[in-house]
């Protein structure tokens, strides 16, 4: 089990410095009071969804060493396929509401430079497609409904404004020309920001996605002080979970499957264990989660997709408060288990518990023996969800929860007895909640 050792987090935060040439450490200016809510949050639901949904493709990238007839059909010809007549922001956020999510990152506008709303700045918007109505007006509305965070994804590197300008469209290389280097695309992207934030109401989280961020970081600021930025103001592992805890707040951010927008075919989902597993190992290391949904070109939250947030949702339902408005604990876990803690209980932990090799039946009893923790106070040991009294059909089977101090350590011992499944073969953690303990290292 690995160990939070500041100089090992500090030492990984200067590699990811490396790698994000738009972060510095001291022009960070996220309010305080927000970033704590922030962290509170635990799951934020993404949403890549663009023009070229339609065709199946990866969303923008494309357009990278495309030849200028696939480039001119993009822009010109690709805009009249999108008709979303299925768009209901309100299931969007119903379904991420359902499944523990906290906030929704919608991006407004990618790396094509295609807009999502009725933009004065650009013809290459939602305003001229069939569809022409304002989809970010709409995903806003639906959030606020349900009291869901709004958050916006917003590209400044415009592949359509590169174009435009006649320069060959990429995101590196030598003659690469950065968003700092390029005054008219930074005034460019200023005037969508502006419209962005100042007409749809407070906007709680903003995901900047390009190499040079600093400018458009600050003026979001500028607009609304309120606004968490996360990437370009605080570690966004993309595709990876870090092997240690990072300082300070931070958020990883996966595809669901192995492309961000929506794949009609050759995709390879990750299951609603993976999914769990990913979360559970980034809340105990003081992470958010920000996992991505691909709508349908229809508007459509794909079959396979949904399946996979309701058997999150079921899980968060019976343990969410193990995920929610928890920090991490001085030690991630002991072997298989895994470690958080309530962030204004300091001596209760939640000890998340795999299945492990061999799946946990009903009505089975297990025992550890923690070598981290120790009495403090009156101990209580509970498994959320359940009440310890009863195992269905089983009335001469006891499930009550044991917690004893022993000369070898922390002995707890507990039953899965709640029925989740109609077959009992629930395949994903159980949560313990111990209160009246306390970390015998490292506080």
């Amino acid at each position: 089990m690995k160990y939070l050792l500041s100089s090992i987090c500090l030492i990984f935060v200067l590699f990811n410095l490396q790698a994000n040439p738009g972060l510095d450490l001291k022009d960070r200016s996220n309010d305080p009071v927000r970033v704590e809510q922030f962290m509170d949050w635990g799951m934020g639901m993404f949403i890549h969804w663009g023009l070229d949904a339609e065709l199946g493709s990866v969303i923008s990238h494309s357009m990278v060493g495309a030849s200028e007839d696939y480039l001119e059909r993009y822009i010109n010809e690709l805009p009249k396929y999108f008709d979303p007549d299925d768009y209901d922001p309100e299931e969007w956020v119903r379904l991420a509401k359902l499944a523990g999510f906290k906030y929704m990152v919608l991006t407004t506008k990618h790396h094509s430079g295609f807009c999502l709303w009725p933009t004065k700045t650009t013809d290459f918007s939602v305003a001229n497609t069939p569809y022409k109505k304002d989809i970010v007006k709409a995903y806003v509305k639906a959030c606020r409904k349900y009291d869901m965070k709004v958050g916006f994804y917003f590209s400044p590197e415009d592949f359509w404004f590169l174009h435009q300008q006649g320069h060959v469209i990429r995101r590196k290389g030598a003659d690469y020309v950065g968003i700092s280097n390029n005054p008219e695309l930074l005034a460019y992207n200023k005037r969508q920001v502006k419209e962005l934030f100042t007409k749809y109401g407070p906007i709680d989280v903003a995901f900047l996605d390009a190499f040079d961020n600093t400018a458009i970081r600050d003026y979001i600021h500028q607009l609304q002080p309120q606004c968490i930025v996360t990437r370009g103001e605080m570690e966004t592992p993309e595709q990876n979970i870090p092997n240690q805890p990072l300082a300070g707040p931070w958020e990883s951010c996966f595809t669901l499957g192995s492309q961000w927008q929506f794949k009609p075919t050759n995709e390879n989902y990750k299951s609603g264990e993976q999914l769990i597993e990913m979360l559970i190992d980034i809340r105990a290391k003081g992470g958010n989660l920000l996992i991505n949904m691909g709508p349908e070109p229809s508007g459509r939250i794909p079959f396979e997709q949904e399946r996979r947030f309701r058997e999150l949702g079921l899980w968060m339902f019976v343990n969410g408060e193990a995920i929610h408005n928890i920090r991490p604990c001085p030690v991630i876990g002991e072997g298989e288990l895994y470690f958080t803690r309530p962030k204004d209980e300091p001596d209760t932990v939640y000890i998340i518990i795999p299945q492990g090799e061999e799946r946990w039946r009903r009505g089975q009893r297990r025992e550890y023996t923690l070598q981290s923790l120790a009495p403090h106070g009156e101990m209580k040991i509970s498994v959320l969800g359940q009440n310890d009294q009863v195992v269905e059909y089983r009335p001469n089977l006891k499930p009550e929860s044991r917690v004893e101090m022993i000369e070898e350590g922390l002995s707890i011992s507990v039953v899965r007895a709640q029925r989740l499944y109609n077959n009992y073969g629930w395949p994903n953690p159980v949560v313990v909640k111990l209160e009246g303990v306390k970390f015998l290292e490292n506080e």
